[in-house]
């Protein structure tokens, strides 16, 4: 079985597996795995990790990381380039589809170099005056045509390079105006304004392998996170059009009440495929593993999808992508 047994990913807690997460792995079987920055040392050490984890399986089971660039990216300097937030390099480039394009196609060769094939971006949610801090850089733009525009690039550059993309967050993360993190935000837009606006670069991506939901509540369909809501993971399926492979955001995020298990069963329970528990505690997974269960056969299709669009890298001269985003950050800002 290539998808693994379990529908959930998970972290690690430290630079190395201990032989508990090992044994533990193995046992469950999770669909794959997900780094941060406690996982992350120098590329001898993130190598072994990586392949580490896929020994633990006995596969080649996908690993995640958020390497969006700016505050969130868990691959730095001096052994990785330092990225700008995203809206700044949209905001700061010549052509800022190219750059976005050269941008994400660097990262792809840089996480293939350490053994991450999946990449939790392009980061879809369009921004506006309401959008909380912690999301907002993070984003490429106000305008939902250039964000689909932005998003789609740089999910070819991703997948040009061998990585998977993961776009987040469904159906749209942007006009809220708490940090997830820590509280849950609702939004009381209607319909007709969401689906005109915070839909449509997921509805321009929806024919992508992977993507994540949003833990926020949209008041015009529902009272519950959309993580954990039947009513918008219809939304996503039918009125975006996504198929692909639907997995949560963190479990551990305050934006859900109630345990872990409970958190999960829920989650599952709404029609997501995949729990994502990122802490790397393993009590923790242990309890996110019996609650979100095996793999449906509908399940295992969509991840079975997902996986066959992992392809070895296209050919690159990084040295020239270098050069290139340089000159196309020089100059004038675009504007």
């Amino acid at each position: 079985m290539t998808t693994g047994r379990l529908a959930a990913i998970f972290g690690c807690a430290g630079p190395k597996l201990t032989a508990q997460e090992t044994a533990f792995f193995r046992e469950a079987d999770p669909f794959g795995f997900i780094l941060f920055a406690r996982n992350v040392e120098n590329p001898v050490q993130l190598r072994a990790l990586t392949a580490a984890l896929r020994d633990a399986v006995g596969r080649d089971a996908p690993v995640l990381i958020d390497q969006e660039g700016g505050r969130v990216q868990r691959l730095r300097a001096p052994h990785w380039r330092d990225w700008a937030p995203p809206l700044e390099t949209v905001a700061g480039a010549r052509d800022p589809q190219r750059a976005m394009w050269v941008r994400a196609r660097i990262i792809a060769h840089e996480l293939r170099g350490v053994g991450v094939d999946a990449n939790c971006a392009p980061c879809a949610d369009v921004a506006g005056d309401a959008t909380h801090p912690f999301l907002k850089n993070r984003c490429y733009g106000t305008d939902p045509a250039m964000v689909s525009a932005i998003s789609s690039v740089v999910a070819d550059g991703h997948l040009a390079g061998g990585v998977l993309p993961v776009i987040k967050h469904l159906p749209g993360h942007g006009r809220a105006s708490a940090d997830t993190h820590h509280d849950l935000p609702t939004v009381t837009a209607s319909r007709a304004e969401l689906t005109a606006t915070d839909f449509v670069p997921f509805k321009a991506l929806n024919h992508l392998p992977m993507a994540m939901t949003a833990h926020v509540v949209f008041s015009a369909y529902d009272d519950r996170p959309a993580t954990q809501s039947p009513q918008m993971i219809r939304v996503i399926r039918e009125d975006i059009g996504f198929h692909g492979l639907l997995m949560t955001d963190d479990l551990n995020m305050q934006a859900l009440h109630g345990s872990l298990a409970e958190r999960t069963a829920a989650s599952m329970a709404a029609g997501c495929d995949i729990a994502l528990h990122c802490k790397g505690d393993l009590a923790e997974m242990q309890a996110v593993a019996a609650a979100c269960g095996d793999q449906t056969p509908a399940i295992r299709a969509r991840a079975q999808r997902a996986l066959d669009a992992r392809h070895a890298p296209d050919p690159v001269d990084i040295a020239a992508l270098d050069a290139e985003f340089r000159g196309l950050m020089s100059g004038d800002a675009h504007v």
